[in-house]
């Protein structure tokens, strides 16, 4: 049994707690959390980008709303500049029912397909090709009703470097493998495998990038400790992501490395566009399209 199907298995063992004001608050206290995490990241990303540029003008991100027809919505956020060339930063609170067609894809929506999803996402494309693109996202989802109901969450992270650095490696796993175990010493090694066999291009033949770690459907009948790890995920991502930046920020690089960051670019839109679950979600789901494409890079080359 694959780790997905086992954690399906877990969470459909779930029964309802049958009690809405306590399902209220934790959808509070996770969209706020999410918010605040989106907050810090845009500012430490700010300093890192006026720090390097010297801009007379503070480059800051730009902040656009939007509302689902369906119910919900959020908020994107995006910056470019002279280390940054794209890096967005969005939030979503989204509710509603799923398609016919979506619902039996979804634990728990398979009966009345009723949803209520929040998240956030982040995903960088550095100007200079020695700094990887990274990508974190973390979510928690609501499904079905009364004993139907399922709750849990999902996300992880994952970089892609163009060019091979151990260094630059081990501060990434080592930050989510430090993380992970302290609530359990089998999340690592399951979830970077989840992470390695679903950033995977079957008709490449290869890793999109060095991986991560990658997790769904997490119930551990202990929500508190659940939301605890979630929330370590996305500190421990914006803590190594800049510790790589910093390391890496002023790297020497000239129109080869480019091409091959261009190159390997269009590794990350083919599968952004064909296989990733977040990109399907948010377009089947009614996202904004301008939100779930945020992914994509401004630049790319298929030679």
């Amino acid at each position: 049994m694959s780790i997905k199907q086992e954690m399906i298995e877990k969470l459909y063992l779930q029964k309802s707690e049958g009690d809405e004001e306590l399902t209220n608050n934790r959808k509070k206290l996770v969209s706020n959390w999410f918010e605040n995490l989106r907050d810090e990241i845009c500012s430490s990303f700010e300093k890192i980008e006026n720090e390097f540029s010297k801009e007379k003008e503070k480059i800051v991100f730009k902040k656009k709303k939007w509302d689902r027809n369906g119910g919900g919505g959020g908020t994107i956020s995006i910056m470019k500049g002279q280390v940054f060339e794209k890096v967005g930063v969005n939030i979503s609170t989204v509710y509603g029912e799923f398609s016919e067609q979506f619902r039996n894809q979804i634990p728990g929506a398979e009966k009345n397909g009723k949803f209520w999803a929040t998240g956030i996402s982040v995903v960088s494309h550095m100007c200079n090709p020695f700094i990887p693109a990274a990508h974190m996202n973390t979510r928690f989802l609501i499904t079905g009703e009364g004993s139907d109901k399922k709750i849990w969450f999902g996300g992880g992270g994952d970089l892609t470097p163009i060019f091979e650095d151990k260094n630059m490696s081990h501060i990434f796993h080592n930050g989510f493998k430090e993380s992970c175990n302290k609530y359990n010493e089998t999340y690592y090694p399951n979830f970077k495998k989840w992470c390695d066999e679903y950033f995977y291009l079957p008709h490449r033949q290869e890793t999109r990038g060095i991986g991560g770690i990658f997790f769904d459907y997490l119930y551990n009948n202990d929500w508190d400790k659940d939301f605890s790890f979630v929330k370590d995920v996305g500190k421990t991502f914006l803590n190594s992501y800049v510790d790589i930046i910093n390391k890496r920020i002023n790297r020497k690089f000239d129109e080869l490395d480019r091409k091959n960051q261009l190159i390997k670019r269009g590794r990350y839109v083919e599968f952004n566009l064909l296989y990733d679950r977040g990109t399907i979600f948010g377009l089947k789901t009614g996202g904004n399209t301008e939100a779930v494409l945020m992914s994509l890079p401004p630049m790319v080359l298929w030679p």
